[in-house]
């Protein structure tokens, strides 16, 4: 799933190549992803793109004062496309293709764009036309961004205080901290020496400050390692830098032990037992019923 860094790069990459053009047209392709109907779709044509912004996970393309919101979800993506001149639109269907942004031609005749697809059978990448961010719901309730001024310790003790839940749970929780998921949880608390089960409220002051710190370095390393790349590798880009998430039975590079993996219904995660577990390892869900 893209998180904080790689939507802030695609904001920045689009910023470089979208704004300042009109929106010769938007074709939605997969129409269970657009989740509003007034303004229309159509409203955005022969507007300017004026902005591209990022809140939390969505991605925000202000055009000329109305708003195409996009969350990519777990598997979407946004692919560039320097030219769609001669690319016929595509009738609705079954493949990854949700939608596609097609702005009018450049000085060179070139008519460039951008398109969203989704990868796989569970469709969950959502598409917004809104006259304000905050009319999407998953942005009306987003919590502090980690990247703001706004984001201090005494925030996130704030946040944590008298919190039943575990850390790994609360820092994926997009209206606790807005950008966060799965994969940068992990590194997250690798780099913190910290449990993923921890009780979010049993946290000392120095285990904050700790957990602050790496919160906010993580995430703009990686943010400083993917800009200036091109949207199509940032994918790459996120996976070459992890340290610990998808890392499984791979030496931790911090202390050489083996990383080790906990899988629930949908998702996973991974960590070092010797650097966040004292050397325990964490029971599997998955075979939860055989260690009772």
């Amino acid at each position: 799933m893209p998180e904080l860094p790689e939507v802030e790069s695609l904001a920045g990459f689009l910023r470089e190549r979208a704004v300042g053009r009109t929106v010769a047209a938007v074709e939605i392709v997969a129409f269970q992803a657009l989740k509003t109907v007034d303004p229309p779709v159509g409203a955005l044509g022969g507007l300017t793109v004026t902005g591209v912004a990022r809140h939390g996970k969505f991605l925000d393309l202000d055009v000329d004062g109305l708003h195409l919101v996009t969350h990519l979800s777990r598997a979407g993506w946004l692919r560039w496309r320097d030219d769609l001149t001669g690319v016929r639109p595509v009738r609705p269907g079954k493949g990854p293709l949700a939608a596609r942004v097609r702005l009018a031609p450049g000085d060179d005749g070139s008519a460039p764009g951008f398109e969203l697809t989704e990868a796989g059978t569970r469709k969950r990448l959502s598409i917004y036309v809104v006259r304000n961010p905050a009319d999407v719901p998953g942005i009306a309730r987003l919590g502090p961004d980690p990247l703001s001024a706004e984001f201090t310790v005494e925030v996130l003790a704030g946040l944590l205080r008298g919190r039943r839940t575990q850390i790994k749970g609360l820092l994926r929780d997009q209206s606790v901290v807005a950008g966060i998921g799965n994969a940068y949880s992990d590194e997250v608390l690798h780099a913190a020496r910290m449990s993923p089960f921890r009780v979010a409220g049993t946290l000392t002051g120095e285990d904050v400050a700790e957990l602050y710190s790496s919160i906010v370095t993580t995430l703009r390393e990686a943010l400083e390692r993917s800009i200036g790349i091109a949207a199509k590798n940032l994918k790459t880009e996120k996976r070459s830098g992890l340290r610990v998430h998808g890392r499984a039975g791979e030496a931790c590079p911090v202390c050489g032990d083996t990383i080790k993996d906990v899988s629930f219904a949908d998702s996973s995660l991974q960590y070092c037992p010797t650097c966040q577990t004292g050397g325990r390892t964490l029971a599997d869900r998955r075979m939860s019923r055989f260690l009772k």
